[in-house]
Order: C-alpha cells, then sequence, then structure tokens
C-alpha cells in the first residue's frame, strides 16, 4: 500500500543567511584541507630540494668561506643560533618548572572589581558582560563595571541592554568622548572597590571558574602584583588567520609565560585577561596614565607599561593556565598586521623603559632569569635590520638556497610548536602551526623593523569602524562552554 506524506514548506524556512554560513563553513572546511596539503608538499618539497641540491650547495658554502665577508657571515649566523637555542633550552627548563596555583575557598577569595573598557564593540561587549555575571565568583566580593569609550557603533545600546538584564550586578559608564582604552580603564580603577582589579577586553569571553582562578594567587602569594590569563581565540572557526592564531596563542601563553611565571616575571599581562593588585596599581596609577614616549603622551601599550610599572615596584608577576579567555581576532590580513605593528611598537618602547631598572635592585631575590628575559627581547631588536639586509642578500644572490633553507627551518621549528599544542590539545589544529609559520616569514618579516622605525607613532590602528564595515558585521559566534 502506498504511503503519501505532504510537506509544509512553512514550518522549516531556510533563510539566505543560513544558506550562506552553510556554504562559507564548507568552503573554509574545503579551503583549509588544501592550505594544510599545500604547506606540506611545500615544505617536504623544499627538503627534498635541499637534500639533492647538496652539492651545489656546498659549492656555494666553500666560495663564501674563501672571502672574510663570507665566514664573518657564517661566524655570526652560527652564535645567533647557538644563543637561540640556549635560550629555547632556558625556557623549556623554566616551562618545566611551572606549577598552577590552585584555587581557593569562596571566603577567602578577595573583593574583586572587574573592569571592561569597550569601544566600537557592538554585540560583543554583552556577551562579555554576560559571561562575567555567569562567573561562579561570590556575588557579594564582585563588582563588574564597564565603559563606553566614545564607541562610533552601538556599543552603549547593548551595554544598557545588559545592565537592564543584569540589573546591579553591572555598572556601565560612558566617556564623553574617545579618549583610549588607557583612560577607560584609568576610570575604571577610580571607581573599583576590589582589593583585586580584573580586566578582561570587550571582545572576550570568560569561563565560569576564570575569575576565581585569576584572583587566587593574590591570597596565596602575598609577592603576587599582578596575573596574566590565558587567551584562546574566539573567532577561530570563521576564518583561517584566527584558526593559525589559536594555536601561536596557545604556544606563546602556555609555553612562554608559564616559564616567565616559574621566576614571576611575566612580561606582560594580556589585555584580554589580566589581574592586578589593588595597591599596586594605586602606586603607579598616576605614573601610568601620564607616560610619553619621545615627548608623546602613550596610548598604546597600557597592558606591558602597566606590567611593567608593577615589576619595577619588586612585585611577581605570574601566568593561571587554568583562568581561560577566549578573544576575537583580526580575520583580515590589513587588521592583524595593524594590529603587529601596535604591539611590536609597544614592546620597543617597553623593553627601554623595563631596560632602565631590570639591572637595577629592583626587587629581592634572583634578577638573572628577569635580565635573561629582557636580553631576549632585545636580541629580537639588534637583529631586526641587520636580518632584513641579509634576508635581500640572499634573495638576490642565492634565492634557491635561501628559500629551501627557510623553508627547512620553519619545519624543524613549528615543529616545536606543533608537537606542543598537540599534546595540550589536537593533533589536526596543531597542524596549522606550519602554515603559520610560512605566512609569517613571508607576509610579516617586515614588522618589527618597520615598528622600529616608527615606534614613536600610537595609534590604536584596529578599532576605528568605517560606515561599511558598521553595516557588515557578522553576527556574535556562540561562547564556548
Amino acid at each position: 500500500m502506498a504511503i503519501s506524506k505532504s510537506f509544509d514548506l512553512t514550518e522549516t524556512p531556510i533563510s539566505v543567511d543560513s544558506v550562506y554560513n552553510r556554504f562559507k563553513n564548507r568552503f573554509i572546511k574545503a579551503s583549509s584541507f588544501l592550505i594544510l596539503l599545500g604547506t606540506f608538499l611545500l615544505l617536504f618539497s623544499a627538503v627534498s630540494l635541499f637534500y639533492f641540491l647538496q652539492p651545489y650547495f656546498e659549492q656555494i658554502y666553500i666560495e663564501r668561506m674563501n672571502t672574510v665577508w663570507g665566514v664573518t657571515i657564517m661566524v655570526a649566523g652560527i652564535s645567533l643560533l647557538l644563543i637561540k637555542v640556549s635560550l629555547l633550552v632556558y625556557i623549556l627548563f623554566l616551562y618545566l618548572r611551572y606549577k598552577v596555583i590552585d584555587v581557593v575557598s569562596d571566603e577567602e577569595l578577595p573583593l574583586c572589581t572587574v573592569i571592561v573598557p569597550a569601544y566600537n564593540e557592538g554585540e560583543l561587549v554583552y556577551k562579555t558582560l554576560q559571561s562575567l555575571v555567569r562567573s561562579d565568583y561570590p556575588i557579594e566580593k564582585l563588582q563588574i563595571i564597564s565603559i563606553d569609550d566614545g564607541s562610533q557603533d552601538d556599543t552603549w545600546n547593548w551595554m544598557k541592554k545588559a545592565q537592564r538584564e543584569l540589573g546591579n550586578r553591572v555598572s556601565i559608564y560612558q566617556q564623553p568622548e574617545n579618549r583610549g582604552k588607557r583612560h577607560a580603564l584609568y576610570r575604571g580603577f577610580n571607581l573599583g572597590i576590589g582589593d583585586v582589579f580584573i580586566t578582561v577586553d570587550s571582545d572576550s569571553i570568560v569561563k565560569k571558574d576564570t575569575l576565581r582562578v585569576m584572583a587566587s594567587p593574590f591570597v596565596t602569594n602575598e609577592k603576587c602584583g599582578a596575573v596574566a590569563g590565558n587567551v584562546r581565540v574566539l573567532n577561530r572557526d570563521k576564518a583561517f588567520i584566527p584558526r593559525m592564531l589559536n594555536v601561536s596563542f596557545a604556544f606563546s601563553f602556555e609555553f612562554i609565560r608559564s616559564a616567565q611565571s616559574a621566576i614571576g616575571s611575566v612580561l606582560c599581562t594580556p589585555g584580554a585577561l589580566s589581574a592586578y593588585r589593588r595597591e599596586a596599581v594605586m602606586n603607579c596609577r598616576a605614573a601610568w596614565i601620564t607616560q610619553t614616549f619621545m615627548g608623546q603622551v602613550s596610548k598604546i601599550g597600557e597592558d606591558r607599561a602597566m606590567t611593567n610599572m608593577i615589576l619595577k615596584q619588586g612585585y611577581n608577576v605570574l601566568f593561571q593556565r587554568k583562568a581561560y579567555v577566549y578573544t576575537n581576532t583580526p580575520e583580515r590580513f590589513k587588521n592583524l598586521y595593524k594590529m603587529f605593528i601596535r604591539w611590536e611598537r609597544s614592546n620597543i618602547r617597553e623593553n627601554i623603559a623595563m631596560t632602565k631598572f631590570a639591572f637595577s635592585n629592583f626587587r629581592d631575590g634572583s634578577k638573572i632569569g628577569t635580565r635573561i628575559l629582557l636580553a631576549n627581547q632585545w636580541l629580537k631588536m639588534i637583529m631586526a635590520y641587520p636580518g632584513m639586509l641579509l634576508m635581500l642578500f640572499f634573495i638576490v644572490t642565492y634565492p634557491i638556497l635561501f628559500f629551501s633553507s627557510t623553508l627547512v627551518s620553519i619545519l624543524i621549528f613549528s615543529s616545536i610548536q606543533a608537537f606542543f599544542y598537540a599534546k595540550k590539545h589536537s593533533f589536526v589544529e596543531s597542524l596549522w602551526a606550519y602554515p603559520y609559520s610560512v605566512f609569517y616569514a613571508f607576509t610579516l618579516f617586515w614588522i618589527t623593523p618597520y615598528a622600529i622605525a616608527t615606534a614613536g607613532k600610537g595609534g590604536w590602528l584596529t578599532r576605528d569602524l568605517t560606515k561599511k564595515e558598521l553595516k557588515q558585521r557578522e553576527p556574535v559566534v556562540s561562547i564556548p562552554s
């Protein structure tokens, strides 16, 4: 007997957006496979080329070693490689000493003020405030402040919506004009009543236990002046750049900052999630808000500057690996390089500032480790121009040698990041360490030299929105569980 079945098309409407998103997701998956496949074909082709052209490379080596210039380059290159490997071994030694600080009880947790500065963030600030209110931090010990820094978009409306829904759990304020993130934080510090300040970017989502994990070190360690959170990428499934950055962030935080934390010298507490002892902030608040560089008021690098000023007071700066925050990262190349330029300019400025106190008796106990970390920062800056000039020289004179040796080096050193990520998280995602290294080596190599040449500029670069960008904003991604 035939069975008839009718369909009501009105029950399951298919929107244009859903079709587009479905197509986009499939395109990203297919493209991701092709990018990974292409990267490994490129890398292993370079290895094969390096192997088969070994006699040619040996001939070049013999020719260069017969000149003073060639010997000088060879000795300098080997020396630099030995220094970098030695630093990596030292970082590994410190990493193995790192220990997460346990969470304290509700009774021991300090009064905490969370400050969320926002500028042109739209709906994401609403999601950020929601995630903070859902935290398992004792309500009576938690103050949440959000400050709109003169946004051009509907950020203030989303903040008001959050306050209507969350009630007195959230206090919101609006700056009369855009003055920069540093001034928004400064207002939050002045309004805050907590013994611990936690700053969270307005495009970032925290896990339920993040706040208590961040606050606990201040209870168990009286020398703790600041704590860095563990930053992961929120929009990693939406584009290729965030997917690559997710692996890079994991290595930067869970490996590098873990090592720095082992000697109480995390060099930068990230804007996405940081915590500070109230007393330490109040001691340097005036110097921090009036900080200048080359005669100009500093509008960037507020996180690294605060970290420096707290280290200078003799406090330890630690990292809490289990304090997760998920933050939005650039999805387009233009926004990515602008972010890196801002970060590098900040590093240059604050490396100079740190040098002024790091070699003094700025705190009790050993200071050698802190100075080694700073020296590593300076090595990157010092080698920026010689490294770029050598790169251009080899591209012009020995292009095959340059490209093959560069790709082989990427295969070797990226494997360290990939292995680390695979062991901690996911093998498949760890493979993105390789295309990221290739991408950075050939498209972003100029960032540090350019940042050094333009260190006096202080624009934020990535927050201003055009009318077209405001209209094209995509919906906010879901909050991680």
